[in-house]
């Protein structure tokens, strides 16, 4: 690889892990191409970009980064990384799905907001964060239970007086 060509090759990792909302970090050791290709279709398909890299390069473009050394023992051996952009568990949760299909794929670590997570984190944590549209679904819902409440105090008075008077016309035909 060309000086220039590695220079670029940073540049666009920068760019990539600026604006990224997590990344997982992989180890692909001993998946064949087509398990390989399927990753790749599955991360696709959930828009995350997934790449091999090299790991010098990694810690190039991080360089500026305060968190880089926590991914020390994580940049060694085979490498490929996938950065979520828009969903922080986008990657994770494709990554999950997909080691329980594919043993051989291995989670090295993975980078939310400036921390470095370790594997089990990952599967456990990041994976398990909400999309965006459950996460929409819980704010309405945390959102209308106010209203609810109240509509259902002003319908308490109301409510009330019909039992008690559903109770005096029970006793009446009864008494």
């Amino acid at each position: 690889m060309l000086r220039s060509e590695k220079e670029s090759a940073v540049k666009e990792l920068q760019d990539r892990f600026t604006r990224m909302s997590s990344a997982v970090f992989l180890d692909y050791g001993g998946m064949s191409v087509e398990e390989v290709g399927q990753l790749r279709d599955t991360f696709r398909a959930k828009g995350v970009e997934y790449k091999v890299v090299k790991n010098t390069l990694v810690r190039k473009a991080l360089a500026d980064q305060t968190w880089v050394g926590d991914l020390s023992v994580a940049l060694r051996g085979m490498t490929g990384v996938a950065w979520s952009f828009e969903e922080p568990s986008a990657a994770a949760r494709v990554v999950k799905d997909f080691v329980k299909q594919n043993e051989k794929l291995k989670i090295k670590a993975g980078v939310l907001d400036g921390q470095v997570l370790d594997a089990k984190a990952v599967e456990n944590q990041l994976a398990s964060l909400p999309s965006k549209d459950e996460a929409r679904a819980q704010l309405l819902a945390t959102m209308m239970a106010p209203a609810q409440s109240f509509v259902r105090l002003l319908n308490a008075p109301a409510q009330n007086l019909v039992l008690v008077l559903s109770a005096k016309q029970r006793k009446d035909e009864g008494g």
